[in-house]
């Protein structure tokens, strides 16, 4: 362990210290980059101080506050690589030595990258496979294998006509995919947040113009991520021709609950929070979905009724023009009854009643004459149908009997009279009618 330590040992690390240090730093050339880095340090220091609290403006702003957040910590690192990639264009052109300038900017590059994926990325899984692929790009770009390792992967490639695929394009294709996808995603979810802030637009356009522009950007994605690897996209169009054709025998339901949502957003028909009644199901819409619509019972139960159904069978929209709906109530009364103080002390607890309109005011109207009593019918008005409505029924009911206690007033129950006959008259068989 000593020997590790000697004065020559030492004066060897020493020599071979100094002897990297004067090929690689004190060199005229390296010496200019690292000042020329240290100084782009500095001016980004400065720049970002002056750009903070114009950013702090916007976070103020709904939908823009999470990308601020995420963009914010990064101005400093953002603004000194600008400077950087800038100087190496200039030492390029110029014919400079710029590889402390390219090795700098590369590391820069690859942790800003890898910190904006963490912070903006909702999926854990998703921001560590793009961390992943960009320090692995990074690390060999450093060490400069990056070119022979794109030239291995494009040499292992396969031919279909005219088409030519290589595990470079297929790992191209994936990268960028995945990229322009997820930035799809997070211009969408922006866009659809201004979308619902707006007042002007109803529910059922909102969401309308989220899904369009979700299926658009989602699209271009898709196209720029295929044409931006050098795939010839008429190469395809035979074989998509032909899925095409068999996805569209296949995805016949499919494919009409599409247009039917389509024609409900675009008629507006059905609107988040609706309160319909379709297939002997009754509850709200809380969601318009591309292929069904969400509609919550009472119960707490949620059924996905799918679009076509909405538009082949009948549906009732309690709210779909007016909010107001009417419900009605049988109430039968005593024939020894005062049928004015019936009627009257039925308008009173209907009117006495929470969620009662007041106008229309409550009637009680007299239906028909039965068997055992007299048929009343109690019409009311309410304007909140989704807060349920056999509820407000019960409490009218409950008044009504309450009132109807207090007043001494029957309600009547079916009766029927029965005829005893003796034993003797019974053995006599019937009796001839006297004359």
């Amino acid at each position: 362990m000593t020997e590790l330590f000697t004065a020559q040992r030492l004066a060897e690390i020493g020599d071979l210290i100094f002897q990297w240090l004067s090929t690689n730093v004190f060199v005229l050339g390296n010496a200019v980059q690292l000042l020329v880095i240290a100084l782009g340090l500095g001016a980004a220091f400065v720049t970002s101080r002056r750009l903070f609290p114009l950013l702090e403006r916007f976070r103020a702003q709904r939908g823009v506050a999470r990308f601020v957040d995420a963009v914010l910590p990064l101005v400093l690192p953002l603004i000194w690589l600008l400077l950087l990639w800038l100087t190496i264009v200039t030492a390029t052109a110029l014919a400079w030595p710029h590889l402390w300038l390219e090795i700098v900017a590369s590391l820069l590059t690859a942790w800003v990258a890898i910190r904006l994926v963490s912070q903006l990325a909702r999926n854990p899984i998703l921001a560590k496979a793009l961390a992943w692929t960009v320090w692995s790009i990074a690390a060999l770009s450093i060490v400069g294998l990056l070119d022979p390792t794109i030239a291995v992967l494009d040499s292992l490639a396969v031919s279909i006509g005219r088409l030519r695929i290589s595990l470079y394009t297929v790992v191209k294709t994936t990268l960028t995919l995945a990229v322009l996808l997820w930035l799809a995603i997070y211009v969408t979810g922006l866009l659809e947040t201004r979308i619902r802030a707006s007042r002007a637009l109803s529910p059922s356009v909102q969401v309308l113009f989220a899904k369009s522009f979700k299926a658009v950007l989602v699209g271009l994605a898709i196209l720029i991520a295929v044409t931006s690897v050098g795939i010839d996209l008429t190469a395809l169009a035979v074989v998509g021709g032909a899925l095409g054709l068999g996805i569209g025998f296949g995805l016949q339901r499919v494919i009409s609950n599409v247009v039917s949502g389509v024609v409900l957003l675009l008629d507006q028909s059905i609107r988040p929070g609706d309160v319909i009644s379709v297939s002997g199901t009754y509850g709200w819409v809380t969601a318009l979905g591309g292929r069904y619509v969400s509609v919550v019972t009472r119960d707490g139960v949620e059924h996905m009724i799918p679009n076509e159904t909405l538009i082949s069978e009948r549906v009732e929209n309690w709210t779909h023009t007016n909010s107001h709906t009417r419900l009605r109530m049988a109430v039968r009364v005593h024939y020894d009854t005062d049928l004015h103080q019936a009627m009257e002390l039925c308008q009173e607890a209907a009117a006495e009643t929470e969620r009662v309109l007041k106008q229309p005011e409550p009637k009680c109207l007299l239906v028909s004459f039965g068997e055992s009593s007299l048929e009343m019918e109690m019409r009311i008005w309410i304007a909140d149908a989704h807060n349920g409505v056999q509820n407000v029924k019960s409490a009218v009911l409950l008044r009504i009997w309450d009132k109807f206690k207090a007043n001494g007033i029957k309600v009547p129950y079916p009766q029927r009279e029965l005829h005893m006959q003796s034993e003797s008259t019974l053995r006599a068989g019937p009796q001839p009618p006297p004359e």
